[in-house]
């Protein structure tokens, strides 16, 4: 309901299991959703896994770059 008023996103990642809760997002379908209202804001990533963030960024980018289509 919120996806033709959208002006930032900030996509949240958990690798290594949340600090205080886990979601699973389906990336893919949001980026979708957001294409579809034409979306062309910047997408924000904040992690807050458990795993060390030398090795879980690199794998939270590489996931946002496959879903929202960026090299």
């Amino acid at each position: 309901m919120m996806a033709d008023d959208t002006v930032f996103v900030q996509a949240k990642t958990y690798y290594g299991g949340g600090i205080w809760y886990t979601l699973e997002l389906d990336y893919r379908r949001i980026a979708e959703m957001l294409r579809r209202h034409d979306y062309r804001g910047y997408i924000s990533l904040e992690f807050e896994g458990n795993e060390d963030w030398r090795t879980a960024l690199p794998k939270s980018l590489s996931l946002l770059r496959e879903a929202f289509g960026a090299s």
